[in-house]
């Protein structure tokens, strides 16, 4: 995108609005760290994103929410109309206004499935509405300016979980139950606990017994699953630390450099300085 195209509203480095109204062909191959959580509104238009080396294609009217860490490139993007929401965890935090909105996982922090939001045309007015109010507000330099700027963001993300599951309804059975608590304490302790059965018995199950529910779901097999974040997560530190592969290997918890390369190589069909030479 080019910057003199874009108007961006800002509030103190915690919260800001771009809008973007023109329409040209851009390519991005750079891929960059996200550090905020950001909403991407392309109200109209078309192109082709990569969000954590996955590639997305969209067309027209589409939401999709990143959070801080997830790696995001443009391949391609012809864009007439559209708006970038970023905000940090200080202005509002997503897991403490998880039980109002119960946006944490399904829009953000969920690094498995990155949440695209097609709006309908009725959903799109409301969305609307509540922007044009977000840019009023902006420009608003009474008191109590903060609260309701986090209000309006708080109605568009409350509105856009709405949608979500409105197309994608949440499941609420014990396996879906049981695959969302196992990919949060992966999430928090990949980078120490390795085998499926550390898991498992934090979960008071066996490991075949947490694998058959796995099955149940659809899902990969909990030792797949463990793999491939820690993978994803080595791919993000190859391109965005200057660390040396053998500190790389230690801060993912391989006490043996060598053996996370063979780990790494096996996953990738790359060594780590392979892949980061490529990137």
């Amino acid at each position: 995108m080019a910057i003199q195209d874009i108007s961006t509203y800002t509030y103190k480095d915690l919260f800001s609005l771009s809008v973007v109204q023109f329409e040209k062909a851009c390519v991005v191959n750079k891929p960059e760290q996200v550090d905020s959580y950001s909403i991407y509104w392309i109200k109209e238009g078309k192109g082709t994103y990569n969000i954590d080396f996955k590639s997305y294609s969209f067309k027209e009217n589409v939401l999709f929410f990143l959070s801080p860490g997830q790696v995001f490139s443009v391949d391609s993007e012809k864009i007439k109309e559209a708006y970038k929401i970023t905000f940090v965890k200080d202005f509002y935090c997503i897991q403490t206004h998880d039980k109002e909105v119960a946006c944490n996982g399904v829009l953000f922090n969920n690094v498995y499935e990155t949440p695209f939001v097609k709006p309908c045309e009725n959903d799109t007015k409301k969305l609307s509405f509540i922007l044009e109010s977000l840019i009023e507000e902006f420009k608003n330099t009474e008191t109590a300016q903060y609260d309701m700027l986090q209000t309006y963001l708080k109605q568009f993300i409350i509105h856009s979980v709405r949608i979500q599951k409105e197309h994608h309804p949440i499941k609420t059975d014990i396996e879906t139950k049981l695959f969302k608590d196992f990919s949060t304490l992966v999430e928090q302790n990949y980078k120490t606990l390795h085998a499926v059965t550390d898991y498992a018995n934090r979960l008071g199950l066996s490991p075949k017994s947490l694998t058959k529910n796995f099955q149940k779901v659809g899902a990969e097999t909990p030792s797949d699953f463990i793999k491939n974040r820690i993978v994803l997560e080595a791919k993000r530190q190859l391109i965005y630390t200057d660390e040396a592969v053998k500190q790389i290997a230690y801060d993912l918890g391989f006490n043996d450099s060598a053996y996370f390369s063979r780990f790494f190589t096996k996953a990738t069909t790359k060594s780590p300085l392979q892949f980061r030479k490529d990137y």
